[in-house]
């Protein structure tokens, strides 16, 4: 999966599938993980938003399935 480079201090990349609503993350800790049943609004808002950080911990975290990758 393709992923986009995020000016974040939390996220350095985000990836999205919309065949398969799958949103994968990584953390500038180098740590991966995909989060599933993502809708494709949330990944743009995710892309939009001021503070990626906060967005995530407001919009994705605890919100969606998740898998942590490496």
């Amino acid at each position: 999966m393709r992923r986009r480079h995020l000016d974040s201090s939390a996220i350095a990349s985000a990836g999205y599938d919309p065949d398969t609503a799958l949103l994968e993350l990584e953390f500038t800790s180098g740590e991966v993980y995909r989060y599933y049943a993502v809708p494709r609004a949330v990944y743009r808002g995710l892309l939009d938003a001021d503070s990626a950080g906060r967005f995530f911990r407001d919009r994705i975290r605890d919100v969606y399935p998740a898998r942590h990758v490496r």
